[in-house]
């Protein structure tokens, strides 16, 4: 990759990113993410406005899947009557995989970060919304080059 950054994370915009793949196993984690918004401060941004990048691999190392969450949701009749409600559903470890497999091809709301835990809410494909908390010691981005951002 041309451009790489460490622990820069906040020097990105992750916001309506597009989840191409998701690598989770043998101590890596990866996310592969277009439509990446990159900050005027972020260290490789020679350029005085925000650009954006396809294809940007979003590296944490030494992660732990803390929690992993499909959010519940309420649904209304047409006169605002409740018709349902579904609470939030906990993955379990063992299905880790299989869960992540639906975060492909969604778009991330938010990505946001405390203390050494990223906390990601995804718009599934299947109309879900999930929340995965990754633990990890630190990210690291790397792609291959800028665009500009449409006006």
């Amino acid at each position: 990759m041309k451009y790489k950054t460490t622990d820069e994370w906040n020097n990105f915009s992750f916001t309506d990113a597009y989840v191409g793949d998701i690598q989770a196993t043998s101590g890596f984690f990866h996310m592969e993410l277009d439509n990446v918004k990159i900050l005027s401060e972020n260290s490789c941004n020679r350029d005085i406005r925000k650009m954006r990048t396809n294809g940007l691999v979003l590296k944490l190392e030494d992660y732990k899947i803390v929690s992993f969450i499909e959010e519940g949701y309420k649904l209304y009749d047409a006169n605002g009557k409740p018709m349902k409600v579904v609470e939030d559903t906990v993955i379990e470890e063992k299905d880790y995989n299989s869960g992540l497999k639906e975060l492909v091809e969604g778009v991330i709301y938010t990505l946001e970060k405390a203390e050494d835990t990223y906390i990601f809410s995804i718009d599934a494909v299947n109309e879900r919304t999930y929340e995965l908390k990754v633990q990890a010691s630190h990210d690291v981005e790397e792609w291959e080059r800028f665009f500009n951002l449409e006006s």
